[in-house]
């Protein structure tokens, strides 16, 4: 009879992280570059402009040695990674507060902190609920401050996903915005790139079949969030984002044809991602200033 694991709680009772500042230009090469990923006419932004809401997830990147990558790509340690033992991690959702959209081209800080840990007993097992919190600042105001729900799990579990992916295939939203992608690996390797994510779910087709049990590769949450923040900025180009929250829900996969929709509601919207399998793959609620 196998012992019963530790719970998780108890590997993170004395962990207690300070907080870390970083810098970064802001240059606008990233941002001309993800236009470019996602099709766009020309840069979304350039040397003075605001940046869009979640546009920052390309600057204060981290790229350690591969030395010190594990066998999925992510890092083996890091500041805000919990010591779990056998740590697999999932973002599951964040939030944003924006009291003024940082500048491109300007010079911007980042003060990085733990927020809230919490074991919860799901369906699958126990899982480690970690909250980071970023402070932007430029100028010496703070500019946005977010948090980011990771999730931790110690050990992998079995997910339920399609044996098979249907690639032809189309969701048949009614929403009155819409956003069409059709992400193939090419793109999601870009889009890897430009974050500075190695995680093999994203470009490792037999890693993902035969180590993680998905059916093809994995599209990022990460771009998810972006596509469904590209509603407002193309259909409600002068309501700047002054909020917004976003919740990571069911992978989608490579090869899938996806719609980011999207109901506006007086100052507010509601937002989703579809495909023919599933309604809301990933939701997002955002207030206008």
């Amino acid at each position: 009879m196998q012992p019963t694991p530790p719970p998780l709680d108890s590997y993170v009772e004395s962990w207690t992280p300070g907080p870390v500042t970083d810098e970064d230009p802001l240059p606008t090469g990233p941002v001309a570059a993800l236009s470019a990923v996602l099709d766009l006419p020309g840069p979304v932004a350039k040397a003075g402009d605001p940046l869009p809401p979640l546009w920052h997830w390309l600057y204060f990147l981290g790229w350690p040695a591969g030395r010190d990558l594990g066998a999925d790509g992510h890092p083996l340690d890091g500041h805000f990674l919990p010591p779990v033992p056998q740590r697999q991690r999932m973002w599951a959702g964040g939030r944003c507060e924006i009291a003024r959209p940082l500048r491109l081209g300007e010079p911007a800080e980042r003060i990085s902190s733990l927020g809230a840990v919490a074991a919860k007993r799901g369906r699958t097992g126990e899982m480690l609920f970690v909250t980071e919190r970023r402070e932007f600042r430029q100028r010496g105001r703070v500019c946005l401050v977010e948090e980011q729900d990771i999730v931790y799990r110690s050990g992998r579990t079995a997910g339920q996903y399609p044996a098979a992916l249907d690639a032809s295939a189309f969701p048949r939203p009614d929403s009155p915005w819409q956003l069409p992608l059709h992400p193939d690996p090419a793109l999601l390797f870009r889009f890897s790139a430009l974050t500075a994510n190695a995680h093999r779910i994203h470009y490792d087709a037999p890693y993902c079949r035969d180590e993680e049990g998905y059916p093809g590769v994995v599209v990022h949450g990460p771009l998810l969030a972006l596509l469904m923040l590209e509603l407002p900025r193309r259909h409600a180009p002068d309501r700047p984002v002054r909020s917004l929250s976003y919740r990571l829900r069911r992978p989608v996969f490579a090869g899938e044809h996806l719609v980011a929709c999207g109901t506006p509601a007086g100052g507010a919207a509601e937002l989703h991602v579809a495909t023919h399998r599933e309604d809301r793959h990933a939701t997002a609620e955002v207030t206008f200033a």
